[in-house]
């Protein structure tokens, strides 16, 4: 995978914030918003698989305010494992 610009570091980022944001709210509220759907697509590309992503929308669905968070939890830790398969230094651009 060719070397990311800052641009693409920058939304990598950024994504990664929003998702980690909603994640952490999704023991309170719903976590399907126009902005993690939009996070969710800025990474697809980086992708070699895109399981952690739907499953992380799949998540938002969920009633259950515990299912909700650890599914988001953990499909949030396979989009960051994908990204370092990738080869994306994910802890440069994200701190967890």
């Amino acid at each position: 995978m060719p070397a990311l610009n800052k641009n693409d570091t920058a939304i990598i980022k950024l994504s990664l914030q929003i998702l980690a944001t909603a994640r952490d709210a999704g023991s309170q509220q719903a976590i399907q918003t126009d902005a993690v759907r939009l996070a969710l697509r800025c990474l697809r590309p980086h992708m070699r698989e895109q399981w952690p992503l739907h499953t992380f929308w799949d998540a938002g669905e969920s009633q259950n305010e515990l299912g909700r968070s650890a599914s988001s939890n953990a499909s949030l830790n396979g989009i960051v494992h994908q990204l370092r398969l990738a080869g994306i230094k994910v802890d440069e651009v994200y701190d967890g």
